[in-house]
């Protein structure tokens, strides 16, 4: 989704003319009448196309909104490598535009274009749905079919986005003009209120409805692919309404070979023998027509502009990455609805939907009312500084996190905690090699430790003697441990006496804002523990520890148990977010607008890679990061701003015959770069 954007044209930005080295521009499709809607200027094929875009838009941002988490949590990457592949996939997503537009304007056209290219969209959330389903394979044959997967679904939604706007311009006839311009505002309605709530939907499928024990990330990405297959479904509905102009050849290849040819010649005649040039485009004059080289150099002038605008994207697209691994570490409890660290994401949309009318009704009016000329230039350097204050914010946010979550184990550090299981207080003493005390404390029976004590080690490993007092009774043994990691020393009764066993927690217990258990079973027999999921939790008997189990947040007053000889349940109460708890079970239980639409997208992809480079080789802490990224921002802001001051937009007379054409603007991932006086 774009900010900035707001509706679109379906007038080709740059026309060929006819010669020998353009290929003419082949004659109009012959004008079809279509049905109007209840009898306006409004063709009825236009309602399938924008269903289909609301339907396809559903489909993309709401597989991609949960997509880090699945990387992390399903396929079990590291935090950078999900960032890192879930930004290649992102600006693949904004390459493949170029290749679709290719198909559409030299082949196919954009209607046989659009229903291929959503045939391959579909398959591509078909694979990526069987990557989500844990009975199928393991992790390897898991990954092949995501990158299967979303290698197509980039294809597919990469490669009909250049279509589908145009092809929905398309329906209008030219003295609608007006109706065509409303038409794009609700289309690009459509685009945000798909993303608004699928973004608020997928993460509900995949954190509240369990799949095989886990959350359904299968079921999270199905409902997208299903939300595909109707919009494909949808948009050939109605193609006996759809007024199918024929491809008009490939505007971008013009483009590059005439920039091409005006380099090459330039170089070529660098020895001063021919007359010099006023523009460097004019050395392209011998071979290509005066209007195709007008029309370059408006569009070198606008694409020297995008040049900064891959490190805005580059802040933006985290949302979907670092923004919600952010998240996860964060209380979503609103006390009324708790939000999922995915569902943040939802923000962007909700945001676009109130702004726009407040900013275009209110705020731009109040401003223009006070004399100030808030030009489109402007409007995109104030984003980019209130972007910049945005990752300082979530900079200071991560600054906070840290200083609130514990603290890590350094290298020759442990940390231990004691669980009294004895009906009689212990006192335990740790000594060192040279039996000097490293930890003396009273545990009361059952006593909630508050807190784990830091020991520091000699070496990585290193064994650590105890003494445990019990009544009359002096108990000693050892247990080896090892560095960085956090340890529960469980004592129990042994008859008159007590003995202990050392378990190794885990270092990072809750996830995805969720809350940590285990269990510790002092019965004889087996426990099967079902915690509201499909697969069972078994603790062994005779203190059996349990892994860590993650569970939603929430009340759990009769959680059932079960041995062999007799069912009974737990009272857990209330689990809060990101807590850990260990329970005991005792014996109590019973066109050039193509070209300019091309070379934004890149700005997309660019910015995506900088992200993924940035994630993957930084290594820097991650509010470091943030504010590494608001600083260059920040400074991209600035040589935005002075390239915009020197900008001057060209007027009505420097390119011939543009005065009678509408102005196009530009739609999908784009944003209007004209001014009143600005013709393209």
């Amino acid at each position: 989704m774009n900010p900035f954007q707001k509706n679109d044209s379906k007038e080709t930005l740059f026309l060929p003319v006819s010669t020998e080295e353009v290929p003419p521009r082949p004659p109009s499709f012959p004008e079809k009448p279509s049905p109007k809607i209840c009898g306006s200027n409004y063709p009825l094929s236009i309602v399938f196309i924008v269903v289909n875009e609301f339907c396809e838009r559903f489909s993309y941002y709401g597989m991609k909104a949960v997509l880090t988490l699945y990387f992390l949590y399903f396929l079990h990457w590291s935090e950078n490598t999900s960032t890192s592949v879930y930004h290649a996939f992102s600006s693949l997503c904004y390459f493949t535009p170029i290749l679709g537009a290719a198909i559409a304007d030299s082949w196919l056209g954009k209607f046989k274009t659009i229903i291929y290219l959503s045939l391959v969209y579909v398959l591509g959330h078909v694979i990526k749905s069987m990557g989500a389903l844990p009975i199928l394979g393991g992790q390897m044959l898991h990954t092949v079919l995501s990158m299967v997967g979303l290698s197509l679904i980039a294809l597919g939604t990469g490669g009909i986005k250049p279509c589908v706007a145009a092809f929905g311009g398309d329906q209008f006839e030219e003295k609608h003009a007006e109706e065509r311009t409303r038409y794009f505002s609700v289309f690009y309605l459509s685009i945000n209120a798909g993303s608004l709530i699928s973004t608020f939907v997928t993460p509900m499928l995949r954190g509240d409805v369990q799949c095989f024990g886990k959350d359904c990330y299968a079921l999270a990405f199905g409902v997208p692919g299903l939300l595909m297959l109707i919009a494909l479904v949808v948009f050939a509905m109605g193609s006996k309404l759809y007024r199918k102009p024929p491809p008009e050849g490939n505007i971008l290849n013009q483009v590059v070979k005439c920039i091409w040819f005006a380099i090459s010649s330039r170089f070529k005649n660098h020895s001063g023998d021919n007359p010099k040039r006023e523009h460097w485009l004019d050395w392209a004059a011998e071979k290509y027509p005066k209007q195709l080289i007008m029309d370059v150099k408006a569009l070198t002038r606008v694409l020297f502009l995008y040049i900064p605008l891959p490190m805005f994207w580059a802040l933006l697209d985290q949302q979907g990455s670092r923004w919600t691994l952010q998240a996860t570490r964060m209380n979503g409890n609103l006390g009324f609805f708790v939000l999922q660290p995915d569902q943040m994401q939802v923000l962007n949309p909700f945001l676009v939907l109130i702004f726009i009318p407040l900013f275009d009704l209110v705020i731009y009016r109040l401003v223009s009312k006070c004399g100030i000329n808030f030009t489109s230039l402007r409007k995109m350097a104030v984003g980019m500084i209130l972007a910049c204050l945005a990752f300082a914010v979530a900079a200071a946010v991560e600054i906070k996190i840290n200083e609130m979550a514990p603290h890590q184990p350094d290298s020759q550090e442990i940390f231990l905690q004691v669980l009294n299981l004895a009906d009689d207080e212990v006192k335990v003493t740790v000594l060192g090699d040279e039996n000097n005390t490293l930890l003396a404390e009273s545990i009361k029976s059952f006593q909630n430790m508050p807190h784990y004590s830091k020991l520091h080690l000699k070496t990585k490993s290193q064994n650590f003697h105890f003494q445990l007092k019990y009544h009359n009774v002096s108990v000693y043994t050892d247990h080896s441990v090892e560095e960085k990691i956090w340890y529960t020393l469980i004592i129990r009764e042994d008859g008159e006496s007590i003995s202990s066993m050392m378990v190794k927690d885990e270092e990072n217990k809750t996830t995805n804002g969720m809350t940590a258990m285990r269990f510790v079973n002092t019965l004889h027999e087996k426990v099967n523990v079902s915690l509201g999921t499909d697969a069972s939790l078994i603790v062994d008997e005779d203190y059996g520890v349990s892994a860590y189990r993650t569970v939603q947040r929430g009340e759990y007053p009769a959680v059932h148990c079960r041995t062999k000889k007799e069912d009974f349940s737990l009272n857990l109460g209330l689990l809060d977010f990101g807590a850990v708890y260990l329970f005991v079970i005792t014996n109590a239980p019973s066109s050039m607008k193509s070209v300019l639409q091309a070379a934004w997208l890149l700005t997309v992809a660019v910015g995506n890679i900088i992200v993924l480079i940035v994630a993957q080789f930084s290594g820097l802490a991650q509010w470091a990061e943030f504010i590494l990224f608001s600083c260059l921002l920040l400074v991209v802001c600035l040589i935005f701003s002075i390239m915009g001051y020197y900008y001057v937009p060209l007027k009505p007379g420097d390119v011939q015959g543009s005065a009678d054409k509408q102005t196009p603007q530009i739609q999908g991932n784009m944003i209007n770069l004209e001014t009143k006086k600005t013709k393209f």
